[in-house]
């Protein structure tokens, strides 16, 4: 069953899909109306957590160490409100890398298929001068100075242009887009003090997830496994040319056309070999009027972290042994260490145009790198198809270039993903060691949290919660610098509440505490840093109102053990869907399945950069930023493995083979599994989509995608009253021939027929199959997911298939979100079909929604929800099969009191409604599972020792008759056109809230409607 909620759920960390920092962003707590003076009646006097979603947090990044406030936001928008700015022009004549001939006297520049793009060819100079003439006039014409230039993998140019010059541009012929340069990424400040000092080296510390490592634990001889030959170009945050995971002299490739590009701290020796090429680009930054950040430089070296650890998760050289701050993490290595490194610095302080990112990508591909990894991203995700930076990568593979980029850190809700283009291999991240550790509080209850740090163990500690030992003006809630007395924290295990972790754990150390833990109100990722001091942290919001209200039972007498280890609770398993990773679907295209796999990105020690990282060398990371360069650095095995493989070939293969991981098997959130680099080296089959087929997508304004040639099927928002046909072609990779078989799992409800069933392909030889699908009884806009496989005597390729039928509203995201358009009014509702034909309905008429008055002494004032907490109002409901609808509401006439509303099913969430700005509370579930359902009611800030309030709830049979009620509505129906209908009361219904239920029907099929409401009560 989805959890949706509502109102403040978004103070949870709101994670932009970060560039420099894994896991930071938005967070706080509920903020409550005002309160009378002098009545608040709750155990302390603090209103511990509210303020709305102002407080910024860090949990884990590696660079972005210090609170908003702190930050300093370079360069200004790219865009301002006159239209004068930052501007990527693409012009109409296509770039070396696509160009096919057709210039009087130029000749095509276009790699055949297999080979690579050559841009010191005779044909490629001559067209490149072509191309500069080409620009130079048309800047020309309209009065533009052009910032960087782009030849390879984009053609056109950055320049700063007023509005005037844009609509100039835009009505030039030679001119194919004109777009407003976006910035990516989140700003980094500069270093900050370390936490603490190195601590001892502690027995238990957490083994860093290795790459290639033979079973002794030596490095594997270089050669095709390891990545030899291949090189990766990183596009980043620059490198840290010094680190031990970059120390080896190597050869340059003799198809190397790069540079070594010198700066501020960089000279040429740092290009070894193994760091083969390295650039910067800030073009475009600086005409935009930022100024390098504050501890930036520049020149190609890291001052962040972020460009490091990417570099060496990829390819890395082996390092037998890590230690962070004392301790010992043991081997670490990149997954292809014998490829060489190819360096693109595009961010500055976290952050860059895509003028930039632009310019790095065509210097990349023009250097002869065969592999790439972007590992930034959009805030919430990619919201249009085809964007500069995406065309950019569309070149790059059509010149045989492998891009592998993050999907995003937002986990919190579905449909955020970044990287979204077919042909880029977009990389979730998964979770593959526990790193738990057990909080044993004095009452006996277990909370498994995670730490990397060693945890004193044995016996038990005193235990205070930070306010309550500090200054709450100074925010001791959240430990923050100089807020805690020494006094009342020496030798005490501190709570403190999530912000500022590494700020806090410095006050804690500095002020004698003896470890720390954070909790976060309202719930966070899972992800842990290491601190150099005893942290654990406690993710869940159930986590947090248990420790919170056990802290408010016992405010003198509290008690706590700290010890690595747990059992396992706090994933599902390994490797599990790390929670903050993206998850589908892609919102911009029905037809385009993302993720397309995850790989390892939780809790991942690789190289950074000391400026950045304490003055630390190696750091634990966590994000989907770390998961991109473990795929680039499996394609680099693979296209060394297999030199003749295209992009294509080896996105195929890496998909084709991954394994299901523990929790999920939706496609939704792991796309095809987890990375098999063993299984994708022989993979039997592949499926690639041609380069005609990605260039008609990349010139389509509103592409679909359904029909590429991709490995895997998404059918987002399909018209379920018809069959759906596509086709797929498979070619056989293998040394043998072999007959593969079809086979079809999951899907529930759907009807689905591969034909022919089963192909025999000798080696090299492809056939094709048709792939029909039908709804047939699988729910309306609800997702059902599966996969089809096609197995053979030594190999099998399975792709994943999501589909979504299309009844009442389409959707961006999954189900997990808010059913907008599912609740209305039947005054004046409102529907989008997703079908043509003839309509009809009917309803169940008018249901009242039952209320009650309850009255409950007050718990804390701005506490944390707990079931078992004072100031919670616990009410069971049994919801019967064939239910149409629950909906329950609370609200109170208090303007003092602020509730929350949570909706559970058994252990399960299902809605959870904690709006800060009113009262007037609603949860629901449509179509609910049946059993017993609870609701909570939590007055988080009481106005008052007692709290008076109502709850109201309504269970809609769906087959149910009620008071009777005429639903008018248009008799025929446009695919995905807005319709408008009326539910009235054929009586006289009193006073209340009423609900009902409507239902369509359209030749023959039937599809559920809404749940109506007629008028509002009187207390909303």
């Amino acid at each position: 069953m989805a959890t949706r909620t509502s109102g403040n759920r978004l103070r949870r960390l709101a994670l932009p899909t970060l560039v420099i920092a894994m896991v930071a962003g938005t967070t706080g707590v509920a903020g409550p109306a005002a309160a009378a003076p002098g009545e608040r009646p709750a155990t302390s006097g603090v209103d511990y957590f509210s303020g709305g979603s102002d407080r910024k947090v860090t949990l884990t990044d590696g660079a972005d160490r210090r609170p908003d406030s702190e930050r300093r936001h370079d360069p200004k928008a790219a865009v301002d409100a006159s239209g004068t700015g930052m501007y990527v022009v693409e012009l109409a004549e296509e770039p070396l890398s696509t160009y096919a001939g057709g210039v009087s006297g130029l000749a095509r520049t276009r790699p055949a298929a297999g080979n690579r793009l050559d841009v010191t060819s005779a044909p490629s100079r001559a067209y490149r001068g072509h191309l500069d003439a080409q620009r130079t006039a048309v800047a020309s014409a309209a009065g533009v100075q052009v910032k960087a230039a782009y030849t390879t993998a984009f053609n056109g140019f950055s320049a700063k242009l007023t509005a005037q010059q844009a609509a100039a541009l835009r009505a030039d012929k030679r001119v194919r887009a004109v777009t407003a340069s976006r910035v990516l990424g989140t700003p980094t400040p500069p270093p900050t003090a370390p936490p603490s000092t190195p601590d001892a080296a502690a027995p238990g510390a957490t083994t860093a997830e290795p790459g290639q490592q033979t079973p002794t634990g030596k490095p594997a001889k270089p050669g095709p496994a390891t990545g030899a030959g291949m090189v990766i170009g990183v596009l980043d945050t620059g490198i840290w040319p010094e680190s031990a995971s970059f120390a080896k002299r190597m050869p340059t490739p003799a198809n190397w056309r790069g540079t070594c590009q010198t700066g501020v701290a960089f000279v040429a020796e740092h290009c070894n070999g193994k760091i083969v090429g390295a650039r910067y680009f800030a073009d475009s930054w600086l005409a935009g009027g930022g100024s390098v950040p504050e501890g930036e430089v520049l020149s190609p070296r890291d001052m962040a972290g972020h460009g490091t650890h990417t570099a060496s998760t990829a390819a890395g050289l082996p390092i037998p042994d890590v230690t962070i701050d004392g301790r010992r993490f043991g081997p670490v290595s990149g997954v292809a260490p014998d490829a060489q490194i190819a360096v693109y610095k595009v961010l500055w302080g976290g952050m860059g145009y895509d003028a930039d990112i632009i310019a790095g990508i065509d210097a990349a591909v023009a250097d002869g790198v065969q592999v790439l990894n972007f590992s930034i991203g959009s805030d919430l995700g990619d919201w249009e198809a085809n964007t500069p930076i995406g065309i950019a990568f569309l070149n790059a593979t059509l010149s045989g270039v492998f891009v592998a980029a993050s999907a995003g850190n937002t986990g919190i809700v579905s449909g955020a993903i970044s990287n979204a283009a077919p042909w880029v291999t977009t990389v979730g991240a998964a979770v593959t060691k526990l790193d738990e550790a057990t909080v044993r509080l004095g009452d006996g209850t277990k909370l498994v949290g995670g730490s990397l740090d060693a945890l004193p163990g044995g016996k038990p500690y005193p235990m205070v919660f930070g306010e309550q030992a500090g200054s709450a003006q100074q925010g001791a809630v959240y430990c923050e610098p100089g807020s805690l007395d020494p006094a009342r924290i020496k030798g005490k295990v501190v709570v403190c509440a999530l912000s500022d972790t590494y700020g806090a754990a410095a006050e804690v150390k500095a002020k004698g505490g003896a470890a720390m833990v954070v909790f976060d109100p309202v719930g966070n990722y899972r992800v842990n840093s290491i601190y150099s001091f005893p942290v654990v942290y406690l993710p869940t919001e159930k986590q947090a109102g248990t420790l919170f209200n056990y802290l408010m039972r016992h405010p003198t007498d509290a008690t706590v053990s700290l010890r690595s280890g747990g059992d396992g609770s706090s994933v599902p398993g390994v490797p599990s869907v790390a929670d903050f990773s993206s998850t589908g679907p892609d919102k911009v295209t029905f037809g385009v399945l993302k993720p397309d796999l995850v790989a390892p990105g939780s809790d991942i020690i690789a190289a950074v950069s000391p400026a950045g990282n304490f003055g630390r060398e190696y750091d634990a990371y966590s994000g989907t930023s770390m998961a991109s360069p473990y795929v680039a650095g499996a394609a680099a095995v693979l296209r060394a493995t297999h030199p003749d493989w295209s992009p294509g070939a080896v996105a195929s293969a890496l998909r084709t083979t991954a394994t299901d991981t523990v929790g999920t098997s939706s496609p939704l959130d792991q796309g095809s599994g987890f990375i098999n680099l063993a299984g994708a080296k022989d993979p039997g089959l592949v499926i690639e989509p041609t380069a005609a087929e990605l260039t008609e997508f990349g010139e389509t304004a509103a592409p679909d995608g359904k029909e590429l040639n991709l490995p895997a099927i998404s059918l987002r928002e399909y018209d379920g009253t018809r069959p759906v046909t596509l086709t797929r072609t498979l070619t056989n990779v293998g040394r043998a021939p072999e007959t593969y078989r079809s086979t079809v799992s999951g899907l529930p409800g759907m009807k689905i027929t591969v034909s022919p069933a089963a192909v025999t392909l000798a080696p090299g030889r492809s056939a094709t199959v048709t792939i029909t699908l039908r709804r047939g009884s699988a729910p309306w806009d609800r997702y059902v997911t599966g996969s089809i496989t096609w197995r053979g005597r030594a190999h099998s390729a399975r792709i994943p298939v999501a589909a979504r039928p299309w009844g009442i509203t389409p959707r961006p995201y999954g189900d997990d979100g808010e059913e907008f358009g599912r609740m209305t009014s039947g005054s004046f509702g409102m529907v989008q079909p997703g079908f043509t034909g003839p309509l009809t309905g009917r309803s169940t008429g008018y249901t009242p929604m039952r209320r009650t008055t309850y009255s409950m002494p007050a718990g804390v004032y701005g506490g944390v929800f707990d079931p078992s907490a004072a100031g919670v109002k616990k009410l069971d409901f049994t919801v019967p099969p064939n239910t149409a609808g629950i909906i329950v509401e609370a609200g109170t006439e208090d303007p003092n009191t602020n509730l929350d509303l949570y909706l559970y099913r058994g252990d399960t969430l299902v809605y959870s409604s904690d709006r800060f700005w009113t009262s007037a509370e609603q949860a629901y579930a449509f179509l609910p599972e049946p059993g017993r359902y609870t609701a909570y009611v939590f007055a988080q800030v009481p106005g008052g020792p007692v709290v008076d309030f109502q709850v109201g709830h309504a269970i809609i049979g769906r087959d149910a008759r009620y008071s009777p009620a005429t639903l008018t509505l248009p008799s025929t129906t446009q695919r995905g056109q807005s319709l408008n209908f009326t539910l009235r009361p054929d009586r006289p219904l009193g006073e209340g809230d009423f609900w009902a239920y409507t239902e369509y029907r359209t030749n023959g099929a039937i599809i559920p409607g809404n749940l109506v409401n007629t008028q509002q009560s009187s207390w909303q």
